[in-house]
């Protein structure tokens, strides 16, 4: 058996208790649009310390390795938030930190990577996605901590699906941006072992949006791919690992135009005073765009590491 299909609600309640004290339980909110189709709420893991819920998988990952395994460090492949939250653990517990990037990565990230002691090593995005598909690269010391293919990454996001439920037992459906795919399986496996009744969702960005025409297809399938604001989410391809986890239990995948995702960003901002980043920004898109029905809807909003001059082009209502 693939080892992603095999976590378990005992590895995520075991995953909540290793975080406990040190990742927050981000509030989750109402949507205060009043034209809102729906009742949404936002879950806003841009509170996290460093700005997302990778601060969750990357956690998990460590905290749970063997010592042994981190004598030579840390390091990820990342485009900048993964790669913020290995760091973040990598300084408090004194180990060495590694973050190879896409040579796209927005400054904002890079710079908060400096902040962290980071070393950054860019690459071309093809071979950014490369080391993501082979787990390794030439030279590279220390354990790899995977973005989003890895049973204790997955186990760490999933503890956000054990939130939901708690502060909103009768949510009809989860809304959840995808990229890697680690973050919307993990909350599908923990909403799904508890109440196989609540839908979850995959959200994507048209610019390479695989997901969604591959659960069309009904097989993986290769989708043109162009970078955009909505950095940390969109590809030409749905990664092997993922797809029997992504195609067995998400209920369906959404794709929405760079105008929607940069919409619902600013109306984010104006009712409920949160800055998101593109991809934190892409959930609200398609709940907005009424793209599945309930009456009870929870937006993931994975993050808040946005470009300052982005985020003011999109409140002056264009798109960067």
């Amino acid at each position: 058996m693939n080892a992603l299909d095999s976590i378990s609600l005992a590895d995520i309640q075991a995953a909540r208790a290793r975080l406990a004290g040190t990742v927050l339980h981000t509030p989750l909110v109402r949507f205060n649009f009043p034209q809102a189709v729906a009742d949404i709420y936002l879950k806003l893991e841009n509170l996290q310390p460093v700005g997302s819920f990778k601060l969750r998988a990357a956690g998990n990952a460590i905290l749970g390795a063997d010592r042994t395994r981190l004598a030579d460090g840390v390091w990820t492949a990342s485009a900048g938030n993964m790669a913020q939250a290995v760091g973040w653990f990598a300084r408090r517990l004194g180990l060495a930190c590694t973050a190879i990037v896409p040579d796209d990565t927005p400054a904002a990230k890079l710079a908060a990577l400096q902040r962290l002691q980071v070393k950054i090593v860019p690459l071309p995005f093809a071979d950014y996605q490369s080391i993501q598909r082979n787990h390794a690269h030439p030279g590279m010391p220390g354990l790899l901590i995977h973005p989003f293919a890895d049973p204790a990454i997955i186990a760490g996001d999933a503890t956000l699906g054990l939130e939901i439920l708690e502060d909103l037992p009768d949510v009809d459906a989860i809304f959840v941006p995808y990229g890697g795919g680690g973050l919307s399986c993990g909350i599908a496996s923990a909403v799904h072992a508890i109440n196989p009744r609540v839908k979850v969702f995959a959200a994507e960005v048209d610019s390479g949006a695989p997901l969604t025409a591959s659960l069309a297809a009904g097989h993986p399938v290769v989708v043109p791919y162009a970078a955009s604001f909505v950095s940390g989410i969109g590809a030409p391809f749905v990664f092997p690992q993922m797809w029997p986890l992504a195609s067995r239990l998400l209920d369906g995948a959404f794709a929405l135009g760079i105008a929607q995702v940069a919409e619902a960003l600013r109306l984010q901002v104006e009712w409920n005073h949160v800055v998101a980043e593109g991809a934190g920004a892409v959930a609200l898109a398609a709940a907005l765009s009424s793209k599945a029905g309930g009456r009870k809807i929870v937006c993931l909003v994975s993050g808040g590491n946005l470009d300052t001059n982005k985020l003011v082009t999109i409140l002056q209502g264009g798109v960067p």
